[in-house]
C-alpha cells in the first residue's frame, strides 16, 4: 500500500508547494489538490510548481469533473505537465460536487462522466479519439500515460469505475463501505473482461495522529458533512431503501442543508448533524497503534493507496508522524 496527501489550493500556494516537497520526502508517492476554482486558487498552475519543486511525487486533482472544466482542455493540461516533468501526473475525477454546485450548476449525468474519461485519457496518452462528433488528437503528446481513477459511491457510477477507469477513489476510510463498493467495482470489471485487480483502490480519509479524540473529531467533523452531500444525491436517486447501504445513508437524515463557503473546512457550521461515530468510521484518527490498525484492515481488505486529507491544525505533524513511524511500519511503497 502507498500513502499520498491532499491539500487544499489556499493561498499561500507557496504553503502548497511546502507540503508537497515535505510529502515526498516522507516517501509519499502522490500529492493530490482539491479541484474547484472558486473555493480556492486554481490548483492546475499551482500542480505546475508541485512538480517543478520534485522530483517523484505524483500530482493531480481529487477530483476534477466534466462540467466546469472541458475535458479536451483537461487532456492538454496534463499532457502538457507530463511532457514538461516526465509523466508525473494522475486525473481523479468524479460528476463534480463544490464547484459546480457553487456555479449554481448540476453535477454530470454518468453517460458526460465516461466520454470525458475516456477523451481526457485517450488525447492526453496521444491517441485519436472521437469528441462532440469530431476526431480530434494532440499531436505533439509523445510517450503520454495518464491513469485517470474515478471517485464515486452509488451502484452505477460503481459500475462505471469497474467498467472503465484504472483506479477507485471511495472518500472515506469504513471497512464496511469499502468492502460493498469494491464488491460493485470488482463484478463489474469481471462482467467487462477486465482482471479486478487491474482497478486500483484508493481511499481517502481525514488522518488525525494525537491522544485527544475529541479535538480530532472536531477538526475531522468537516468530512462527514462533505461525504453527506454525495450521499444526499443517492438517497435522492435510490431511497432510503434502495440498493445503498444503510452504513452510508442513514446519518444524513439530520442533515439541514450545507455552507459551500466552509467546504473541507474544520469548522464548518452545517456539519454538526455529523455524530462521532460517522467521524470515527469515516476518518482514521487516535494513537499511532489505532491508526496501524484502521490501515491494516484497509490494506487487507485490498487498498492499493490510502490518501491522507490534509485540512486540520496539524498538517507538518502528521505528515512527519506518517511518514517517521506509521509507513513504515505497514511497509509502504515509496515513491521511486
Amino acid at each position: 500500500m502507498d500513502f499520498a496527501v491532499t491539500l487544499q489550493t489556499n493561498p499561500p500556494a507557496s504553503r502548497v508547494i511546502e507540503l508537497t516537497q515535505r510529502a515526498e520526502r516522507h516517501g509519499f508517492t502522490h500529492a493530490w489538490t482539491f479541484d474547484s476554482h472558486i473555493l480556492w486558487q486554481e490548483p492546475y498552475v499551482i500542480h505546475s510548481q508541485m512538480l517543478s519543486a520534485t522530483e517523484r511525487i505524483v500530482v493531480g486533482p481529487f477530483v476534477t469533473n466534466p462540467v466546469s472544466r472541458d475535458p479536451s482542455v483537461t487532456a492538454s493540461t496534463f499532457a502538457t505537465l507530463n511532457d514538461m516533468f516526465g509523466n508525473r501526473t494522475i486525473c481523479g475525477i468524479g460528476r463534480g460536487d463544490s464547484v459546480v454546485r457553487v456555479l449554481g450548476r448540476k453535477p454530470t449525468t454518468l453517460r458526460q462522466l465516461e466520454e470525458a474519461m475516456r477523451v481526457i485519457k485517450d488525447l492526453a496518452e496521444g491517441r485519436e479519439t472521437e469528441y462532440s462528433g469530431v476526431n480530434v488528437k494532440i499531436p505533439w503528446v509523445e510517450d503520454g500515460k495518464l491513469d485517470v481513477w474515478m471517485a464515486g459511491y452509488g451502484p452505477r457510477a460503481l459500475s462505471l469505475v469497474g467498467r472503465k477507469a484504472d483506479g477507485f477513489i471511495l472518500q472515506l476510510a469504513d471497512p464496511v463501505i469499502l468492502e460493498w463498493t469494491m464488491k460493485h467495482v470488482h463484478d463489474a470489471a469481471r462482467e467487462a473482461g477486465r482482471d479486478p485487480e487491474e482497478v486500483k483502490i484508493c481511499v481517502a480519509a481525514p488522518a488525525y495522529v494525537g491522544e485527544d479524540l475529541a479535538h480530532q473529531r472536531d477538526q475531522c467533523r468537516w468530512f462527514g458533512g462533505m461525504v453527506g452531500n454525495h450521499v444526499a444525491d443517492l438517497v435522492s436517486r435510490y431511497g432510503e431503501d434502495g440498493d445503498v447501504p444503510h452504513a452510508l445513508t442513514d446519518y444524513i437524515k439530520a442533515r439541514q442543508g450545507y455552507d459551500y463557503s466552509h467546504h473541507g473546512q474544520a469548522g464548518n457550521p452545517t456539519t454538526d448533524f455529523v455524530p462521532d461515530n460517522i467521524v470515527d468510521r469515516f476518518c482514521v484518527l487516535g494513537t499511532v497503534e489505532d491508526h496501524l490498525q484502521k490501515l491494516a484492515e484497509l490494506k487487507d481488505l485490498g487498498v492499493d493507496q490510502f490518501n491522507v486529507y490534509l485540512m486540520h491544525d496539524a498538517m507538518d505533524e502528521t505528515l512527519d508522524v506518517y511518514g517517521r513511524e506509521i509507513m513504515p511500519s505497514v511497509g509502504a511503497k515509496r515513491a521511486v
